[in-house]
């Protein structure tokens, strides 16, 4: 009996693990290497009785976590314990005392936009219509697709929407919020989203309207234990297919065959003092495109040069900081929104390489769902400042210890918080403080220039014509995770995960056939 393929995936990331249970699944004998702990961006961290999701805090697009816990023979309800939020975000301004909320119910939101805007509440309806229709042909033709051929978008229900998806492609997301809302917080909740993507509601083409479809109008869930639970059950499923998975390994390089090309033959990677190799006929790199390209092939083996590189955006960098804070916080939601007069500003002192002030920020207070991660009483805030993707701004620390132009950052957001949500003791009721900074990125996940998330959704780095997941120039060499296609952002992390795998399915398949070679 022959022995089953063997593959080598490059990160335990969600794409990574989801990569290898698939392939695992589908009888190929799979080893993963991280070089930390498992889940990349969606990490953890725990102190004096809190504990903190790193990274990922928003639970959307539900079906796609829900196809992959079925992929793998089990389901999304015997895994997680998902719960509804209400409200599903509260939205503060800096101009507006009154904070808005956005209910899990369509009809409540509806009605927000009317009495805010007169008129606004029909007009939403039909931005949420569209929405979902856009949404949904997205999920079926731009989504689970490697678009390995133009016939894939030569569909008759793509083709009898051209129409309606040409503008919506060549048109702002900005444009198209603007064209129907008059009234600046309105357009706000709605470009706000474009910020999930790594862009800004000026950039994302308008075919990205979609995403109000997952807040608006399908509510806002949590994951029970949060985002540190969903990355150990997708470990568990992944060991369940029989996936060996290694942490504390760093790989160090991919190793192609003698000719300094052609095809992968392992990788090299180091655990502890030492340095070892692993065969394998496939190798999946769920890190950073950039990292992989430029630290882990042959320097004759990249696709894309350094000046490609440059002409690319990264999207944004992150400050993050996280705060035990003594005592409840009523004035913020599970997740809160802070929205500056001038937030265009903001976006375009990012591009420009400055740090927005004031900043729009993110609350996240789990504690306001989940028990388990604050002591009874107390509240745990994770804050969100985009700033430049710029490992030069620094590198956060414990308790003001970061860099300084990281710790100023994070003084600045948690008095924008206190301030706006008429919280004006907060900064005294802190009792654990810890930052993170672009250089943190640029250190744990080897980030593309310290990104947040990934290379941004910009019309030129979008569904097509974003990279590849298969390598042009190493046989057996894929890609999975926020650099390639179909995007950043988690459920967008498992879609590439299942793309890989239909990829080097349908590549075995062809080599298999008689009389015919493959590049896989």
């Amino acid at each position: 009996m022959n022995a089953p393929p063997q593959v080598a995936v490059v990160g335990g990331g969600i794409s990574g693990l989801a990569a290898a249970a698939l392939l695992a699944r589908d009888g190929m004998d799979v080893e993963l290497f991280e070089q930390g702990e498992l889940g990349g961006r969606a990490g953890r961290w725990a102190a004096d009785g809190f504990r903190f999701d790193t990274g990922p805090s928003w639970y959307l697009m539900p079906e796609v976590f829900s196809r992959f816990f079925e992929l793998m023979g089990t389901s999304v309800e015997a895994e997680l314990d998902l719960i509804g939020l209400d409200p599903a975000y509260r939205v503060y301004y800096e101009d507006h005392p009154e904070p808005v909320d956005i209910s899990a119910r369509t009809a409540d939101n509806l009605a927000t936009f009317e009495a805010i805007e007169p008129g606004a509440g029909a007009r939403l309806g039909r931005y949420l219509a569209s929405a979902a229709d856009t949404y949904d042909i997205a999920k079926r033709r731009f989504l689970y697709t490697s678009f390995t051929s133009p016939w894939d978008l030569a569909r008759p229900d793509v083709l009898t929407r051209v129409h309606r998806l040409v503008p919506l492609l060549l048109r702002s997301l900005q444009s198209r919020i603007e064209r129907d809302f008059a009234d600046r917080r309105l357009q706000q909740i709605l470009g706000y989203p474009a910020v999930f993507l790594g862009t800004s509601p000026d950039r994302a083409p308008s075919l990205y309207h979609l995403m109000s479809a997952l807040d608006l109008n399908g509510g806002v869930l949590y994951p029970d234990g949060g985002f540190a639970r969903l990355i150990d059950v997708i470990a568990a499923t992944a060991r369940r297919a029989g996936v060996r998975i290694h942490t504390g390994a760093r790989v160090e390089a991919i190793l192609t065959d003698d000719e300094g090309g052609g095809r992968v033959r392992g990788v090299r990677f180091r655990q502890g003092e030492q340095l070892l190799e692993r065969a394998a006929r496939w190798v999946v790199a769920a890190a950073d495109l950039h990292h992989v390209e430029h630290d882990l092939l042959d320097p004759r083996l990249r696709e894309r040069s350094r000046r490609w590189w440059s002409r690319h955006d990264p999207g944004p960098g992150g400050v993050l900081v996280y705060l035990g804070v003594r005592g409840t916080v009523p004035q913020l939601a599970h997740h809160s929104l802070f929205f500056t007069r001038d937030w265009q500003r903001n976006f375009a002192d990012i591009r420009m390489g400055r740090v927005p002030d004031p900043a729009s920020v993110y609350v996240c207070a789990p504690s306001k769902t989940d028990a388990s991660v604050a002591p009874a009483g107390d509240e745990n805030l994770f804050i969100l400042v985009p700033v430049p993707a710029d490992p030069g701004i620094g590198r956060g620390g414990r308790d003001g210890g970061g860099d300084p132009a990281v710790e100023r950052i994070a003084d600045a957001a948690i008095d924008l918080v206190a301030d706006y949500a008429d919280i004006p003791d907060l900064r005294e009721r802190i009792l654990l403080r810890r930052t993170s900074g672009p250089g943190d990125f640029a250190d744990r996940f080897n980030s593309w220039r310290g990104g947040l998330l990934g290379p941004a959704h910009t019309l030129r780095q979008s569904a097509f014509f974003r990279t590849s997941n298969r390598s042009r120039r190493v046989e057996g060499l894929y890609f999975a995770g926020a650099s390639t296609i179909p995007g950043v952002g988690l459920p967008m992390c498992l879609i590439s995960a299942e793309n890989v795998r239909d990829r080097i399915r349908s590549d075995r398949s062809r080599a298999a056939a008689p009389g015919r070679r493959s590049r896989s």
